[in-house]
């Protein structure tokens, strides 16, 4: 009775070993990319609701990038605090920053995807980069990392959205595990020529991708995806690569409430539910894979069968698991998480089953 339970946790653990050693390590033992400067133009895309407070700190670090040609479009997207007021004198303060005022409009009221188009229209040159209002970059250097990898074929660049470390908070861990885990995802999937998704914090595309697709239109009922929709529907292996150089990051301040970041998650897989069907299965293959690995074993081992095979495997997924993720955790900046690994592993598990099935009875609330 329990050897088709056995069979299947071990197929279970081959899948896992599928997409940690072949689709992940594209990815975590990859070469440290160069950079390699490019002479182009680039308009810098912020687009921001009621964030006094962010661009205050964040707009300055913009500004004060160490790159040639740049320009810095502000998108106030109908703030009702001081965000535009902050704006117009960034604007008389810095010549290469233009501001792209945004009134509500009824047929897009609350719509990011509007806005942004508004500012991906008023931009003055072709090449686009992305950022949000409560990001930052690590280094002066971030304009000219992104853009660098850049090249004739490649339009499409996806880099990495990073989060602030809070010491002393284990929810920080558990946030920063999850957006490297996702990182290394869509960085790998990238890689094979399957890119499927990238984040708003750091991206950048020609903006004749942008038009290519007819920019938002055909999910713009959608409040979110302004970057991972975007992306599935726009980037394929030809157009599109990544970039991971440590000075193309970019960071900004965390959830500091599980209720919080509960919500936030919620708003992320309701987006995925529109993604392409292969890439909809290949992320629905891996969560159930990873569910299985955790809920097989407790009954073998409830009945003592096969157990010491049954310990073995998952020493030996443990170890492929830990090494795949912590070249990755390396490239990125993040290997403090790892030590953590497998705790984190099984929240973030048990909590994604949690937002499914939330999800499944609410609708979680977007943009405002």
């Amino acid at each position: 009775m329990l050897l088709p339970v056995f069979c299947l946790f071990i197929a279970v653990v081959v899948v896992q070993f599928l997409y940690y050693i072949i689709v992940f390590g594209k990815f975590s033992f990859a070469k440290a990319q160069t950079v390699n400067p490019k002479r182009i133009p680039i308009s810098v895309i912020v687009c921001a609701k009621n964030e006094e407070e962010n661009v205050k700190k964040f707009v300055p670090l913009l500004a004060e990038q160490n790159y040639a040609t740049f320009e810095i479009v502000l998108i106030d997207d109908a703030s009702s605090d001081n965000t535009l007021e902050i704006f117009e004198e960034f604007e008389k303060q810095y010549s290469n920053i233009k501001l792209v005022k945004v009134e509500n409009n009824e047929a897009f009221w609350g719509n990011k995807k509007f806005a942004l188009t508004l500012g991906i229209k008023a931009a003055k040159y072709d090449y686009l980069l992305f950022t949000d209002a409560d990001c930052y970059p690590t280094s002066k250097d971030w304009i000219t990392n992104m853009s660098s990898q850049f090249a004739p074929n490649k339009n499409i660049v996806l880099g990495y959205g990073a989060y602030e470390k809070i010491a002393g908070s284990f929810l920080n861990k558990i946030i920063r595990f999850e957006t490297l885990l996702t990182a290394t995802q869509y960085f790998s999937w990238a890689k094979l020529g399957k890119p499927y998704m990238g984040v708003g914090r750091n991206m950048a595309y020609r903006r004749d991708e942008f038009f290519k697709v007819r920019g938002f239109m055909d999910h713009m009922k959608i409040r979110s995806g302004d970057d991972d929709l975007f992306i599935n529907q726009a980037a394929t292996g030809e157009n599109t690569t990544i970039c991971y150089l440590q000075d193309s990051f970019t960071y900004s301040m965390p959830k500091t409430s599980f209720k919080d970041w509960f919500t936030q998650k919620r708003r992320h897989v309701s987006t995925a539910k529109h993604y392409k069907i292969f890439d909809r299965n290949q992320l629905g293959l891996f969560y159930l894979s990873q569910l299985l690995f955790l809920l097989l074993p407790i009954v073998l081992l409830a009945f003592q069968y096969q157990w010491i095979a049954v310990v073995s495997i998952i020493g030996f997924r443990y170890i492929f698991a830990w090494i795949t993720m912590g070249f990755a955790a390396g490239k990125l900046k993040e290997k403090d998480v790892m030590y953590w690994f497998p705790i984190i592993e099984i929240i973030l598990i048990f909590t994604q089953l949690n937002v499914f099935i939330t999800n499944t009875f609410s609708k979680p609330v977007h943009w405002k």
